[in-house]
């Protein structure tokens, strides 16, 4: 992945806390908001990249996150915690685009079955299998599916998570551990 230059250059804005610059977004300043894309794009685009495996689809998301929060920023409860608040959108957008891929299966993507794994059968039992894990994934607590969704689709570092969601690591943990156990025990019939 090309390494992100910034070569706007420095403004007064660019010194100016999270806070002060969410309230003033808040307020329409496209300056307060210009000056957060720049310390937080990057960052965004990095992790939608990862997760996404595409960089087109990274910017993409990356861009509808950023028009959907400068329409929301007066809806931001703690103006300090803009990253985070920024990361789970982004996390959620990604997730959401990764299961829009799984419903749009194109024709042309199919050549015939060459293996025993790949018979009709098989993937209509894998289908059914997804199906029934996306189910029980989107019946988890809000805060389990975002750190099961962030470690298990995207391979984020428990300490990534864990600032990413303004949380402790031990909180990712105990996170995870309850969303794995679920997700075992709901797919028990699947084994």
């Amino acid at each position: 992945m090309p390494k992100v230059v910034d070569v706007r250059p420095a403004g007064p804005l660019d010194d100016a806390p999270d806070g002060i610059l969410a309230a003033r977004a808040a307020d329409g300043d496209v300056a307060a908001f210009e000056a957060l894309v720049y310390r937080h794009g990057a960052l965004m685009r990095v992790y939608a990249a990862k997760v996404l495996g595409s960089e087109a689809e990274a910017d993409d998301v990356v861009q509808d996150v950023f028009i959907q929060a400068w329409g929301q920023f007066d809806r931001l409860h703690d103006p300090r915690a803009v990253r985070s608040w920024l990361m789970r959108m982004v996390s959620n957008r990604s997730i959401e685009r990764i299961r829009k891929r799984k419903d749009h299966v194109s024709v042309d993507d199919w050549d015939a079955p060459t293996k025993a794994t790949e018979s009709p059968e098989h993937v209509v039992e894998v289908r059914m299998q997804l199906g029934a894990l996306s189910a029980v994934v989107d019946r988890l607590p809000e805060m389990q599916r975002q750190c099961w969704a962030l470690k298990e689709i995207g391979g984020v570092p428990y300490a990534d998570i864990a600032e990413q969601l303004d949380i402790p690591i031990s909180t990712v943990r105990g996170q995870l551990a309850r969303a794995r156990r679920t997700i075992i025990q709901e797919m028990e019939a699947w084994r």
